[in-house]
């Protein structure tokens, strides 16, 4: 089976009942999210079904995201689906393995809600989960929470707080567990690109491949957050080439003793790298 592909780290949301921004969000970003839930009033949704059949975009770069399953909504976005060459969708809210085995399509299951935080490791195991995203906001709402930061008049200003730092890991380590990729939150506040930067360079370190973006202007700040550092492509071309040739296990690149954590990290960094 030909299962979806991330095609790199900046993936752009983009209101599925604004179909004149669906090239445009295409053209500035990695991955478009054409998004049926959250991004639409209630009223538009159908209209933004027939934009979603009638406005195609290159489905090897297009997620859809739908709706939370048992909605009425849920059904209506995969009749619409069926009329399309869409083949990865996002399930919001995802709950259990069994609401993404049922959708029938390559799903990225959506974390923001605490029962879904809970199930994160049988989510991912789910046979048709293709990675995993998590939701900061969404998720501090459903439990009664006002903010998933820390506000200026706290220390730690703009850090995530402990359990949406705690379901951020989660999510990372289930998606880890099962061979899935794993897409970062969104950063909330547009004009923050410093701290954007930042957290997005703390998933990379984290081994995520991604992070969402609501705004065009946060692709550029997220793809130089992942881009490796020319030292780092040294290293890891070094200790790649030096792993070619090695008997096997622990060898030495430059002083520095290499073991198989150390190869995977050079991997990644070329990976990441492009090269």
């Amino acid at each position: 089976m030909n299962h979806w592909n991330m095609p790199g780290p900046a993936i752009l949301f983009c209101p599925a009942d604004r179909p004149e921004r669906y090239a445009k969000a295409l053209h500035r970003a990695d991955a478009v999210i054409l998004d049926l839930e959250d991004a639409i009033r209630p009223e538009s949704r159908e209209a933004a079904r027939r934009s979603l059949i009638e406005y195609p975009i290159d489905p090897d770069r297009t997620i859809v995201r739908i709706n939370p399953a048992g909605t009425d909504d849920h059904q209506s976005d995969l009749a619409a689906l069926a009329q399309t060459s869409y083949r990865a969708v996002m399930l919001a809210k995802s709950e259990s393995a069994e609401s993404v085995a049922q959708v029938g399509y390559d799903v990225v299951a959506l974390v923001e809600t605490p029962a879904g935080a809970l199930a994160a490791a049988q989510i991912a195991g789910a046979p048709n989960c293709i990675g995993l995203m998590w939701g900061a906001e969404d998720l501090v709402a459903a439990m009664g929470g006002r903010s998933s930061r820390f506000t200026a008049a706290e220390a730690h200003a703009g850090r995530y707080r402990d359990v949406a730092r705690q379901v951020r890991g989660m999510v990372r380590l289930a998606s880890s567990a099962h061979g899935r990729f794993a897409i970062d939150s969104v950063h909330i506040d547009i004009a923050d690109t410093d701290g954007l930067f930042a957290e997005a360079l703390d998933a990379v370190n984290l081994g995520y491949e991604a992070t969402a973006c609501i705004h065009p202007s946060q692709v550029e700040v997220v793809r130089a957050a992942y881009r490796p550092a020319p030292d780092d492509i040294r290293w890891a071309e070094g200790v790649l080439e030096a792993a070619a040739t090695s008997a096997g296990g622990v060898f030495r690149v430059d002083g520095q003793m290499i073991d198989a954590p150390l190869l995977a990290q050079a991997r990644a960094i070329i990976r990441r790298a492009g090269v």
